[in-house]
């Protein structure tokens, strides 16, 4: 009897990750398929009509056992993968596909939903349920309920297709930045490198036997090369090898993918009656349509335009002034921007690393959510993990109830993919009576401690902690009754708000003054840091939004109007980045071969959510400013009518009862320094 099979005896029903073996999960996923099936044809088969309870509920609470195990897998494809990993995600990827419009195109099952959806004016729901009703409704005309069966047909092909797809796409990717050395045994090539990134790739090197230091395109790594080294050679050689990521006429190329991926998402629009894959999307989204999210886009760059126009301008001035540099191609950017900053604010990250050892940011961000919402958090060793890296906690109230397990996967390694994000391994949900609560994790990618030195976050680093921090929150606090609607499952353009608001304590006084402590002398950060981190906090921030807005536009590209006559995708990608583009074009080099966030992430038509989540982000946080950033009432607030309450409401209905009223993009204009 597999591990899956039985409920797990484990401190707060975790995983028990040093018990499940690879050869356990194809019987584990065959057999939550088939529980799942039942599930549905016990609702189907139920020979009372068709109520709330006995359909939609039913189908709220069905396949709980697969997603357990899709969750718990998946995560560690992630997080810890290999190639034995890899090969049960490509043969489980199209599997739970089919199931997916075995349960979305299953006639019988719509018809009960459809049954229950016309009468619900007379049910007597509250808001919860009124939406759970909506979206069972929806999910299915959204996937092909209405179809005649050729065209069903075509959608579980498509489908199945697109996942591996997608699967292929993010393994490509994984499988490049593994593949790349810059391997460097002339002491003199070092120059201009920080200490801890000069150490870590000499402890590269010698994990694989070799001389001198190796780097290489994983984030921690990657970033301090072409923001510190002197080498301007070297530098173009990492970034020219990070822009080719997939795009290299190679096995690993995702190009032939990518546009696969995009006509297919467009044919599937099509067949369900969309005008195009953002029209599917958007939707379900607080943006509603493409025609939205283009304007809002074209507005932030009419806004910002001028601004990034400025910023390039002095950059490049200040290139030629320091080292005569004639024109700045893209792997100078993050290395004068950096000169720049020092010059014009004394403050470099290197200044500022000796004050943000990883546990007391950790410990910090901890805090923050005690003075916010009440919470604590302990660290515990009763809990399994899948690496010894992870950190687990439990988490309790003020009164000292179970909240939520936490997980913090903090370092890169071979199987771990790049990047920073949220997942969980449980959702919160209620059921016979029990509260549930949720098991969350973070995973990031920041530099590893070393002989001499803990772990030093770049104040970049700290707010990306602080940002995923702010994803779990979501995932912790939630408190809905069903586990489709609970903590992060939102509308994907308000995803991003409760991440985003926590990034703004980062620059607070009262926020630093908790953690930003010296590692050796223990000193607090100086006054006149915290002071130059907040003037700092929009430099060439025209630049940086330029550069979100691309990426949005790319996205809206690809997804908002029919790619079939797409053919080279460098060309089209110039055509979508001609807008926002300051830097000259690098021919071999290729944005979308690696865009995983739209290719194989959930923001294909998405991406625009990040800078409208900096809108309401911006918006919510002023009201903190007005009252305290630690006020009680507004953290109340927030808590309740934001991070409890999932996707239970439409979004804006919830932030207005938080806020009062709508959210202004003034306020992130202002933030940013883009406000005239």
């Amino acid at each position: 009897m597999g591990i899956f099979n039985q409920k797990f005896t484990t401190a707060h029903d975790t995983a028990p990750f040093s018990q499940i073996k690879i050869e356990d999960y194809l019987p584990a996923f065959e057999q939550g398929i088939e529980k799942a099936k039942t599930e549905i044809d016990a609702i189907t088969e139920n020979a009372e009509g068709p109520t709330f309870s006995n359909t939609i509920e039913a189908l709220a609470y069905s396949g709980m056992q697969l997603d357990r195990i899709s969750s718990i897998f998946f995560n560690l494809h992630s997080a810890e993968t290999n190639e034995e990993l890899d090969k049960i995600a490509q043969e489980v990827a199209p599997k739970l596909a089919a199931l997916a419009n075995d349960i979305n195109l299953n006639l019988a099952l719509f018809e009960r939903v459809k049954s229950v959806h016309s009468e619900k004016d007379s049910l007597n729901l509250n808001a919860e349920q009124q939406t759970l009703l909506d979206k069972s409704y929806k999910g299915f005309v959204r996937n092909g309920a209405l179809l005649n069966t050729e065209k069903k047909d075509r959608l579980r092909q498509i489908d199945a297709e697109l996942a591996v797809l997608k699967l292929k796409f993010g393994e490509n990717i994984l499988a490049e930045t593994n593949a790349y050395q810059l391997h460097l045994t002339d002491e003199k090539d070092l120059s201009g490198l920080p200490e801890g990134a000069i150490e870590a790739a000499r402890g590269l090197a010698a994990s694989l036997d070799k001389e001198g230091w190796i780097f290489t395109l994983d984030y921690p790594s990657y970033i301090p090369f072409v923001t510190y080294a002197d080498n301007r050679e070297l530098r173009k050689e990492i970034s020219l090898a990070a822009g080719r990521k997939a795009f290299q006429k190679n096995e690993y190329d995702n190009s032939q993918n990518l546009l696969s991926i995009a006509k297919l998402r467009y044919e599937r629009a099509q067949l369900l009656g969309y005008a195009t894959h953002a029209h599917f999307v958007l939707e379900e989204r607080m943006a509603q349509n493409p025609e939205r999210v283009q304007l809002f886009l074209e507005d932030l760059l009419s806004k910002a335009k001028p601004a990034a126009g400025g910023e390039f301008d002095e950059l490049s001035a200040f290139a030629k002034k320091l080292d005569g540099l004639e024109h700045l191609e893209k792997w100078d950017g993050a290395y004068y921007s950096e000169k720049l900053k020092q010059e014009k604010f004394q403050l470099d990250d290197e200044l500022l690393k000796p004050y943000f050892k990883l546990e007391r940011v950790l410990n910090g961000a901890f805090t923050v959510a005690f003075k916010l919402f009440g919470l604590h958090f302990k660290e515990v060793d009763t809990i399994d993990k899948y690496h010894d890296e992870v950190q687990t906690f439990e988490v309790t109230d003020d009164q000292g109830n179970f909240i939520a397990v936490f997980y913090a996967d903090f370092f890169p390694r071979k199987g771990k993919r790049n990047g920073a994000w949220m997942t969980s391994f449980k959702p919160q949900y209620q059921i016979n009576g029990n509260n549930e609560r949720p098991h969350v994790s973070i995973v990031c990618n920041f530099t590893k401690p070393t002989a001499t030195k803990p772990s030093l976050l770049t104040f970049n680093e700290v707010t990306t902690l602080f940002h995923e921090f702010g994803h779990a929150l979501h995932g912790m606090l939630a408190n809905t009754t069903y586990p489709n609607l609970s903590g992060t499952s939102v509308f994907w353009d308000f995803v991003e708000l409760p991440s985003q608001i926590m990034e703004n304590w980062c620059y607070e006084k009262d926020a630093l003054a908790l953690f930003a402590r010296h590692y050796e002398s223990n000193e607090a950060i100086p006054m006149d840091l915290v002071e130059k981190i907040k003037v700092s906090a929009s430099f060439m921030e025209g630049m940086a939004t330029l550069r979100q807005l691309s990426f949005g536009l790319l996205d809206m590209g690809w997804h908002g109007q029919d790619p079939t006559g797409i053919h080279d995708v460098k060309a089209f990608e110039n055509s979508c980045f001609a807008s926002t583009q300051f830097y000259p074009d690098v021919a071999d080099n290729a944005m979308s071969p690696s865009f995983s966030h739209i290719f194989n992430g959930g923001y294909s038509s998405g991406y625009y959510s990040y800078k409208w989540a900096e809108v309401l982000d911006a918006d919510a946080f002023a009201y903190f400013q007005e009252k305290g950033i630690f006020d009680k009432e507004v953290a109340a607030k927030f808590k309740d009518n934001i991070l409890s309450q999932g996707g239970s409401e439409h979004p804006m209905t919830l932030y207005k009862r938080f806020r009062g009223k709508e959210p202004q993009v003034d306020a992130l204009l202002k933030r940013a320094g883009l406000l005239a």
